[in-house]
């Protein structure tokens, strides 16, 4: 029969989205830009373009929902869906690896990294003669023991709550999933706000020496990137509620699950060189 799908890719139909995420991403990082620059209405702007990648994304995936209600999300196109979150998450992991490059970068090498890439200017409290010196002398620093610590154990907690809900789910247990669900996302919730706890009570400033820059930019995005999670995860409670999963399709949430672990194991890498590492032998905030 003349125009009979005869395959299981999914052909998309003609849609607004990309044309208006596109146009929103230029308005956003215009009104970004005149932000910074404190021109006339760049708040607006920012906004605007804000407002309109929002909307982007809840209308796109909102299609996307339809589409897997619809039966267009064959084992195939499901399996595609997959390769495409791995590939995204893989460029989240060279983000942060930008981050730690920076952050090793300069903690190790100080006097090479003033050198070659300063211009020859830094902080005259850094003590170039001591390149191992890091955090800067005399600098005080956040107990690793306290807080960060308590806040790995949340995290490791909430991995163990989102590996539940999939269990369960995969199993058809919709009450396990629901539960798992609020677990991780109460979890998510309290690291946020012990974190956001944590900067308000920081010892050190933002922007003062390379040390706290680095701390307050990789944790900074790191606490941003469980917000989205936590987002994603609530999104998935809804979802779970309104019985839009089954065992055998359940790509949303497989995909929030494989975002949350990420998160998890980015936060293992900070702990343990930013927190740990990073102020090792400093004087730590009594």
């Amino acid at each position: 029969m003349a125009g009979a799908k005869n395959h299981q890719y999914h052909i998309l139909p003609p849609s607004p989205w990309p044309l208006m995420g596109a146009a929103s991403a230029l308005v956003l990082a215009s009104g970004g830009i005149m932000f910074m620059h404190k021109a006339l209405h760049g708040e607006w702007v920012l906004l605007a373009g804000l407002v309109g990648v929002i909307a982007t994304m809840v209308f796109w995936w909102a299609d996307v929902i339809k589409e897997a209600h619809g039966g267009d999300h064959t084992p195939i196109v499901q399996l595609h869906l997959r390769y495409g979150m791995l590939l995204f998450i893989a460029s989240e992991v060279m983000f942060f690896v930008g981050w730690f490059w920076a952050y090793f970068d300069f903690s190790l090498f100080p006097a090479h990294v003033i050198a070659t890439e300063t211009g020859g200017v830094w902080d005259k409290t850094i003590d170039l003669a001591a390149p191992a010196m890091w955090p800067t002398k005399g600098m005080v620093v956040l107990d690793a023991f306290k807080l960060p610590l308590l806040n790995t154990f949340i995290l490791l907690c909430s991995g163990t709550t989102v590996t539940w809900a999939h269990h369960a789910l995969i199993h058809g247990d919709r009450k396990g999933l629901i539960q798992g669900l609020w677990l991780t996302i109460i979890l998510g919730v309290t690291f946020t706000g012990i974190q956001a706890y944590e900067y308000a009570h920081a010892p050190f400033p933002f922007g003062v020496w390379n040390y706290p820059s680095a701390f307050f930019m990789a944790t900074g995005f790191h606490g941003f990137h469980v917000i989205i999670g936590t987002i994603f995860l609530i999104v998935n409670l809804i979802r779970a509620y309104k019985g839009h999963f089954t065992p055998r399709q359940h790509f949303g949430f497989e995909a929030a699950a494989w975002y949350w672990h990420f998160v998890d194991v980015v936060w293992l890498f900070l702990f343990a060189a930013i927190y740990v590492w990073g102020g090792w032998g400093a004087t730590v905030e009594g």
